[in-house]
């Protein structure tokens, strides 16, 4: 049955409409359950939580929006989108979660805060490798918070004028103000590269100075996101910058697990051998393994096999390597 802890966490994030929160406890009682051979009852909690999440995306109300198309010239250094994902739609490793979680609660509970005196995190710098969650975590973030997501189109921005360059960060960092949403900054090395570096120039350097200054001096209600996959690249001024700084490491086995149950659901699986896959996704991103996860799912469908076998996985997630290699 669940823990005293886990009563507390879900009468909590009840109070705190935090239904992310709510849904990942009520499934680890599942879970606790079915270790303790109550299988009925965890598997009636867990149809119980999906069936929850069904209603909940019928409820969402998809915004207007013609109210947030970024217009004039801004429409080539913006793209806007609406995304209605929320966090129990990510795998992801717990300590990432917790981090995302508390910012989420941070900005539901902004009010109470500010009557406190404090502000609530608002720039984040998410860090790791290709295909483990960066960018889906800023839609998540747009999706739980019902606001637009505009991705920085960084082959408008960055030109080979570096003054019109830092005129273009003055727009974006004005829209900030203008309307609020959250706002990627994807492979921001690109922009803030380290200043003193064999290959730096002087107008490199004055338009990472520009966006440091943009975003030291933006006191908006919009959250900043900036994603890199080389974070030994950026200049140690912007890790200052910013609220927090979230690192997304590779999938562990469990994890990894979860991304194949999760890409498999729709097709006939058999008994799959855990410890002979969890060699084959060591060192593959989230992305690597989903994509390897279709290509064997896709495989039952168009060659008309009874399931998904240890094998057949095992061969699409070799292929993957070899492309990742």
């Amino acid at each position: 049955m669940a823990t005293a802890d886990q009563v507390k966490a879900l009468v909590k994030s009840h109070a705190e409409g935090d239904n992310s929160r709510f849904y990942t406890v009520a499934l680890q009682v599942a879970a606790g359950a079915a270790r303790n051979g109550q299988n009925r009852f965890a598997q009636d909690l867990r149809d119980l939580v999906d069936g929850l999440r069904v209603q909940e995306s019928h409820r969402r109300v998809t915004p207007v929006v013609s109210v947030a198309q970024p217009r004039g010239e801004l429409a080539q250094l913006l793209s806007v989108s609406y995304p209605d994902l929320v966090l129990s739609d990510l795998v992801l490793e717990q300590s990432v979660r917790t981090r995302l979680e508390r910012v989420l609660l941070e900005q539901r509970q902004g009010d109470r805060l500010r009557s406190h005196g404090y502000l609530p995190m608002r720039r984040l710098l998410l860090t790791g490798p290709p295909g483990t969650g960066k960018t889906m975590s800023a839609h998540v973030l747009a999706g739980e918070l019902r606001l637009p997501l505009f991705q920085v189109r960084l082959d408008g921005l960055i030109t080979k004028f570096m003054g019109e360059t830092a005129a273009k960060l003055r727009l974006i960092f004005d829209a900030l103000s203008e309307t609020r949403g959250v706002y990627l900054f994807d492979e921001i090395d690109a922009l803030a590269g380290e200043r003193g570096s064999a290959n730096d120039v002087g107008e490199i350097r004055r338009v990472l100075n520009s966006f440091l200054q943009f975003l030291e001096m933006d006191q908006s209600d919009s959250l900043v996101v900036a994603a890199t996959n080389h974070p030994q690249l950026l200049d140690r001024a912007m890790f200052r910058r910013f609220d927090t700084v979230i690192d997304y490491p590779l999938p562990s086995p469990d994890i990894a697990r979860q991304v194949i149950r999760n890409r498999l659901a729709n097709v006939p699986v058999g008994r799959l051998e855990w410890s002979k896959l969890a060699a084959d996704t060591e060192g593959l991103s989230h992305g690597e393994i989903a994509i390897a996860s279709d290509l064997a799912a896709k495989e039952v469908i168009l060659s008309g096999a009874k399931q998904v076998t240890t094998a057949s996985l095992r061969l699409a997630l070799r292929e993957r390597r070899g492309h990742v290699s």
